[in-house]
């Protein structure tokens, strides 16, 4: 080979890495914006099922196509007086957050599981959660023996609660009924660490009894 075509073909590669680069970030965030993201679980309010630490996919497709639904686990933003944080620095960890490699900020991006939709009524009463009257069954949930008087989700809000009931701020407390504009999308992998990995998480909706 020449030279000259050496010469050519070297400042072709050096020119095409920073291309192949910058699509490969295009490609990421065009996921994670529209398909699906990593979330590392920040707290302790969804032990056992979720552990702190653990990394789950969430898909933001679904509710595209339809409303959430009771039992699904979902990520949402909290915007009681919170509010993401803006510039570029903040662009540059929402990124990393979403591929799972960065904690989440609790105060703004929580994962909860959905108790009660529109239209439900939610009461607990001796730790156990009755929704229209009905008790909930509910494996996944740590004892609670707390009551919650008898209220309903009002249209367009989501009823939340976290499965470690001692341990978590949620629609019961200050959080209160959620909003189904903040929902990111519903967690449905666990995909970190290998030993806790798993594919049942869209499984695992409660049922009544």
């Amino acid at each position: 080979m020449s030279e000259p075509a050496a010469d050519q073909r070297r400042w072709s590669g050096i020119f095409e890495l920073p291309i192949l680069i910058v699509t490969a970030l295009l490609l990421a965030v065009l996921v994670k914006t529209f398909l699906v993201e990593a979330f590392w679980i920040p707290s302790v309010s969804m032990v056992p099922t979720l552990e702190v630490g653990d990394r789950v996919l969430v898909e933001k497709v679904s509710y595209r196509l339809r409303e959430p639904r009771r039992g699904e686990i979902i990520v949402f933003h909290r915007l009681d007086g919170f509010g993401p944080a803006e510039g570029l620095a903040a662009t540059v960890r929402s990124f990393f957050e979403g591929l799972g490699l960065v904690q989440p900020d609790g105060d703004i991006d929580l994962i909860k599981r959905v108790i009660g939709v529109p239209g439900d009524t939610v009461e607990v009463r001796g730790g156990r959660v009755l929704i229209n009257g009905r008790r909930l069954r509910e494996p996944y949930a740590a004892a609670d023996d707390r009551d919650f008087a008898e209220t309903q989700v009002p249209p367009g809000e989501l009823f939340m609660m976290g499965d470690n009931r001692q341990q978590s701020d949620d629609s019961r407390f200050s959080l209160g009924t959620v909003d189904a504009d903040v929902v990111v999308g519903r967690a449905f992998v666990i995909m970190w660490p290998p030993a806790r990995a798993t594919d049942d998480l869209a499984a695992d909706y409660p049922r009544r009894r």
